[in-house]
């Protein structure tokens, strides 16, 4: 069995923890691992490999915390840009062998019972075995409006429901034979294929061109923009699921969260006596039963309760615990004139890491951290002037036609325009402070001529 993970989503409804380029499914927030990582952990019991579905920046994020599990032989399709679960489902699946049995998991669903999961998954298997789609229905504890239900008749999928408002779910809840949509399914490779070309034959067509205008080597497909753009954007549910004869659902109580808001985060986290969550930097004065976040700065509650505190060094949410849905009408304000949804002061790139100190008017200051043996892109930038200062390690310069080594304390200035390229040679990190100085300092001022990474 082969686990397909999707990594798509930037999970809004977490920031200012989540971000696009540092989305909730890879931020450590149990144990010092991600959600990402206790996905693999968990099914790489029970799959023999893993196939990761993600776009480019999602690749490096995945790579980093696999190695970090000593995870290194999967397979990964790269999609320039999300078109829904349908297509990234049947791409992973044209690359694999027709009776393969797939499982199909979000990246950032938290399950706790494992002992159950174990034995739902053994029964979804011997139905994809017997050439069914399966999905998992999560047995409702409470009438959740924020997830879509599938009713059913024994393991017969009867239909699938929308998001229901309070009174629906209470009624679905009640009938217990309505199940919470946990977005996961088994079954053949070839059996979904059949039925999606059979209900959904313009992604399976756009899907089978894409993959057939796509240069392959063995670990990695990257789809073309273009090719994927031509895909039909739709899910699962809608393009083979609600329309499928030989759908199946296992009822499925596994202790099941996709920590979807700050509200499900809040129940999974650890408490002190006064159920506040467990942070070193809180200091309470008869505070009760909130959700405190933050590894920065001290965060100091007097008489506060049921509230959500959120820090992250540059934005801070607070919220009512109940409210915390709303989140997403935030993120749907910063979007129109900043940055703050898009990126964290501390961003992850596949050479290593950045964190900018101070950003202002005309001006941006930042620490880069260069993995051993790893370089940046060769590149230039059209709007700033770059200064940099050798902290700890040894930098090997390319500047324009020049090649040069700078040691610590040792710096050297680039201007717009200016070809260049940092690069570690070493085996020891490389610390760099970078000032950048001009009209506009923004990630995407940067034009790329070579790079490593094919970004």
């Amino acid at each position: 069995m082969t686990n397909i993970i999707l990594c798509g989503g930037n999970g809004t409804r977490l920031w200012p923890i989540s971000r696009t380029l540092m989305p909730k499914q890879f931020v450590k927030l149990f144990n010092d691992k991600s959600l990402f990582q206790l996905t693999v952990e968990r099914n790489s019991k029970v799959c023999d490999s893993q196939y990761i579905v993600s776009n480019t920046e999602q690749y490096f994020l995945a790579l980093d915390q696999l190695e970090e599990l000593n995870k290194n032989k999967n397979k990964y399709l790269l999609e320039p840009v999300g078109r829904n679960t349908a297509p990234a489902i049947a791409l992973a699946c044209m690359n694999l062998p027709k009776d393969e049995i797939v499982l199909i998991t979000p990246s950032d669903h938290l399950i706790k019972d494992e002992k159950e999961y174990k034995k739902v998954l053994k029964k979804a298997e011997e139905l994809a075995n017997e050439d069914c789609l399966v999905t998992f229905g999560i047995t409702p504890t409470f009438a959740e409006t924020g997830f879509g239900y599938i009713e059913s008749e024994g393991l017969f999928v009867k239909a699938f429901h929308e998001k229901p408002n309070e009174q629906t779910a209470q009624s679905y809840v009640d009938a217990g034979n309505y199940y919470w949509n946990s977005g996961m399914f088994c079954f053949k490779a070839g059996v979904f294929l059949d039925e999606l070309k059979k209900y959904s034959p313009k992604i399976y067509k756009a899907s089978e061109q894409a993959l057939e205008n796509t240069l392959r080597d063995i670990d990695m497909t990257r789809i073309k923009h273009n090719d994927m753009i031509n895909i039909p954007d739709d899910s699962i549910d809608y393009a083979v699921m609600e329309k499928s004869s030989i759908a199946r659902v296992v009822p499925s109580d596994i202790n099941w969260s996709d920590v979807g808001s700050f509200d499900a985060l809040f129940e999974e986290l650890s408490k002190d006596e006064n159920g506040n969550t467990i942070n070193k930097n809180h200091i309470s004065i008869d505070s009760k039963n909130n959700l405190i976040y933050g590894d920065e700065r001290c965060i100091a509650t007097v008489d506060i309760e049921d509230t959500i505190i959120v820090d992250t060094g540059d934005a801070l949410l607070i919220s009512k615990k109940g409210s915390s849905q709303k989140v997403k009408q935030i993120v749907a304000e910063i979007r129109k004139d900043t940055q703050l949804h898009n990126i964290h002061l501390q961003g992850f790139r596949p050479w290593g890491t950045y964190t900018i100190l101070e950003d202002s008017v005309g001006y941006k200051i930042k620490r880069i951290e260069v993995k051993p043996n790893k370089r940046l892109s060769l590149q230039k930038h059209k709007h700033r002037n770059e200064h940099w200062i050798v902290v700890d390690g040894t930098a090997t310069i390319t500047l324009n036609d020049n090649i040069f080594i700078l040691n610590q304390n040792e710096s050297t200035y680039i201007n717009a325009g200016d070809i260049h390229r940092l690069e570690n040679k070493t085996d020891e990190s490389l610390i760099i402070i970078e000032t950048q100085v001009g009209s506009y300092t923004g990630e995407d001022d940067i034009e790329r001529l070579e790079d490593d990474y094919a970004r």
